[in-house]
């Protein structure tokens, strides 16, 4: 193998190397932004919740007549 070829496969094989170590760094990044993701939505979830709650309550009060009605 000639220097020429020496230096292309270790270039190659350097970039390689990087390009392993970009994955894993984005794995990781998505992995972590599904994790939040999932806990967003459970968040959303549970104040819809809330808010039926709150709607329902407000609901049943205003169809209440106040006492001087």
């Amino acid at each position: 193998m000639s220097d020429e070829e020496q230096k292309r496969l270790e270039e190659l094989e350097i970039k390689l190397v990087y390009q392993e170590d970009l994955i894993q760094t984005l794995n990781s990044v998505m992995s972590e932004q599904q994790q939040q993701l999932l806990e967003l939505r459970e968040i959303c979830r549970l104040l819809n919740a809330k808010i039926e709650s709150f709607s329902s309550q407000n609901t049943a009060y205003q169809q209440e007549i106040p006492p001087h009605y």
